[in-house]
């Protein structure tokens, strides 16, 4: 059974640790819900580095071009940043359902 892509967006702290420990408990719960879970905050800053603009701008990119290829985008936890307005108003423009974690 091929799991569609579910690409996760949410309000991060700048905490690593608890951000990548959140991270991988949403990707979990969509896993749970039998998506395959897309989340640019696990990986990209393995080997981007945020600081330097053009591989910020990069990184914003791929996630972008993640987000295109998903067939739902999860909002998870309970505040709104920026990033987030701007994933749920790309997907919108693509057609792309938003749900939270609760609505999958």
């Amino acid at each position: 059974m091929k799991r569609p892509l579910a690409y996760i967006t949410a309000a991060w702290s700048g905490d690593e640790i608890k951000d990548r420990t959140r991270a991988t408990r949403y990707c979990r719960a969509v896993y749970e819900a039998g998506f395959s879970p897309v989340c640019p905050l696990l990986y990209l800053p393995l080997f981007l580095n945020d600081a330097v603009p053009e591989e910020h701008k990069n990184g914003v990119d791929m996630g972008r071009d993640l987000l295109r290829r998903s067939r739902v985008l999860v909002v998870c936890g309970s505040g709104i940043s920026e990033d987030m307005k701007n994933d749920i108003a790309t997907a919108a423009r693509l057609n792309i359902t938003a749900t939270t974690l609760d609505g999958i």
